[in-house]
């Protein structure tokens, strides 16, 4: 895993091009974002290229490094063509999580591969039990069940808040995605990886249960 797969490279360079692209053209960006109404409407390629676009450099800068990290274990227990799946499903998924959510929001909208992202962190860390993991302002290691629950919490207060741009929502829905995706392609993690599956599951329901009683 030292080299980093040609479709993870393939995948972060279509981020930032395109990324950058919406940052200097705003028409390009709005319309290709998240965009309720436009969704509803019939532009269902929203659901897909609002993926690829970002807010800003640091929002692509984290969901890349996040990506550039964690792919690379997917890729090497699943395979290129099954983390593309993985990676695709969970955008999706994300997205399409995002649209029940905010069904009756027609303004709402939300750029960012975060749901994608999700996927692939939650999968990485399903296959691979024993990871541990830093926290920049924590420097001791952590399994990586845990980190990923700090995650999912994080995503929660963002759902809560929606006012930065940022599909949170997606997050929540591209990590459910990653874990279904991933017992799918590897079965054998229901036995290898039980724990770290029960840790993960149970963050996602109760997670859902608490929003779902706040609303």
């Amino acid at each position: 895993m030292s080299t980093l797969p040609s479709i993870v490279t393939a995948i972060i360079v279509s981020n930032v091009l395109l990324s950058f692209i919406g940052f200097k053209n705003q028409s390009f960006f709005k319309k290709y974002q998240f965009q309720m109404g436009k969704i509803k409407a019939g532009e269902q390629i929203r659901m897909w290229s609002s993926g690829f676009l970002h807010v800003d450099f640091n929002h692509l800068f984290i969901n890349m490094l996040s990506l550039y990290f964690f792919a690379g274990y997917v890729v090497y227990s699943l395979g290129e063509m099954k983390f593309l799946a993985l990676y695709l499903s969970s955008l999706y998924i994300g997205n399409y999580l995002s649209f029940l959510y905010h069904n009756q929001q027609n303004e709402y909208t939300a750029v960012g591969a975060s749901g994608a992202v999700s996927g692939i962190v939650y999968s990485a860390v399903l296959l691979y039990p024993d990871m541990k993991m830093l926290l920049i302002f924590f420097p001791i290691p952590l399994p990586g069940y845990i980190m990923a629950s700090i995650y999912l919490i994080y995503t929660i207060y963002g759902m809560r808040k929606q006012g930065d741009n940022i599909g949170h929502t997606a997050h929540f829905g591209g990590a459910l995605a990653g874990l279904i995706a991933t017992i799918a392609f590897a079965p054998s993690v229901l036995i290898d990886s039980r724990f770290t599956l029960l840790i993960l599951a149970s963050t996602l329901i109760i997670a859902a249960f608490i929003f779902k009683w706040k609303n």
